[in-house]
């Protein structure tokens, strides 16, 4: 029996957002895309039987790498000991409103973001991270 997933298209209409493997019904062997040059077609061929198809799709392939997480988490607390960090009072914690805290600038991993800058509260019981 064939065994075919199916290509799933997401809300967005930008295309597929996965490209599921195709079985040759013959065998049960994996098709692998193949460029008929005569036709200008695509094409998935078996590579044990002579068995093709012209494909439904033209992508063969998505990398679709989304990974979306806080930078704010991966600040670690023991930042509030660098002697080299400055400090400042002009920024009370939202948290506690303890008055000093140390900052410190960062780029953020996309870049089209601008340069940030991140503190944390020097108060041991709290070392909340914020930015603004």
């Amino acid at each position: 029996m064939a065994q075919r997933m199916s290509i799933d298209q997401p809300q967005s209409g930008q295309g597929p957002a996965f490209v599921g493997i195709k079985f040759c019904p013959e065998c049960n062997n994996m098709l692998y895309p193949r460029e008929d040059k005569e036709n200008r077609q695509l094409l998935y061929a078996c590579r044990n039987c002579d068995y093709k198809q012209i494909a439904d799709n033209n992508c063969i392939y998505v990398n679709k790498i989304t990974h979306e997480i806080d930078e704010l988490t991966h600040i670690v607390s023991d930042v509030i000991s660098d002697p080299t960090l400055p400090r400042t009072e002009d920024h009370p914690c939202p948290k506690c409103q303890s008055k000093e805290a140390v900052f410190f600038q960062a780029q953020t991993r996309r870049a089209e973001d601008e340069m940030r800058l991140y503190y944390v509260c020097t108060n041991q019981h709290c070392t909340h991270r914020w930015t603004e």
